[in-house]
């Protein structure tokens, strides 16, 4: 019995010792915030940046996430236009060469763009 009072009061005496270390080391970085030749490096976190400018971010992302959902569905329905007319890759690069090289195709410019 005497033996675990006595281990009782050593644990609470470490535990009073080391609250009041934890106090002064809080006390001192206080102090050292509020000093104003300190150089105590206070990390922070990133830039608060405006509503207007979060409002702008979201705006770009939905418009890059709209541009990336319209490529996905133009290269789907290429594929299956590709696989409609039984045309491989290697076909359809074999016939815009032929268009090109007898300048029934103009490069830069979008067939049948202009018929009036």
């Amino acid at each position: 019995m005497k033996y675990q009072k006595v281990q009782k009061q050593l644990d609470e005496r470490d535990k009073l010792r080391k609250f009041r270390e934890l106090d002064d080391a809080f006390a001192q970085a206080l102090r050292q915030l509020d000093d104003p030749d300190s150089d105590f490096d206070i990390p922070t976190g990133p830039p608060v940046r405006s509503l207007a400018t979060l409002e702008q971010d979201d705006l770009d992302a939905k418009q890059e996430e709209q541009q990336h959902e319209q490529g996905r569905i133009f290269q789907q329905r290429f594929e299956a236009l590709l696989s409609e007319y039984d045309f491989t890759h290697y076909d359809l690069a074999e016939l815009s060469e032929t268009l090109l090289s007898h300048g029934l195709w103009q490069l830069d410019t979008v067939p049948g763009g202009e018929q009036s």
